[in-house]
């Protein structure tokens, strides 16, 4: 068993799961189903396969507004 990390934000009406780990992403209508979404994406990935997932040390997920 490996551990991931994710980040989700809110696009339109839809929830986006992004995995840190790999570059994997799924969706959904809640957080919960995106969430839910992204760990069966991920599994179904590396179903069969030698699981090769880069492990996190330290993450920080942060939010920043720029002059455009």
């Amino acid at each position: 068993m490996k551990e991931i990390g994710f980040v989700i934000w809110k696009e339109g009406k839809y929830y986006v799961a992004q995995c840190l780990n790999v570059d994997i992403s799924s969706f959904g209508e809640t957080i919960d189903e995106a969430r839910k979404n992204l760990k069966e994406a991920i599994e179904l990935y590396f179903e069969g396969e030698k699981v090769d997932i880069q492990e996190i040390e330290e993450m920080l997920i942060g939010k920043e507004k720029i002059n455009v």
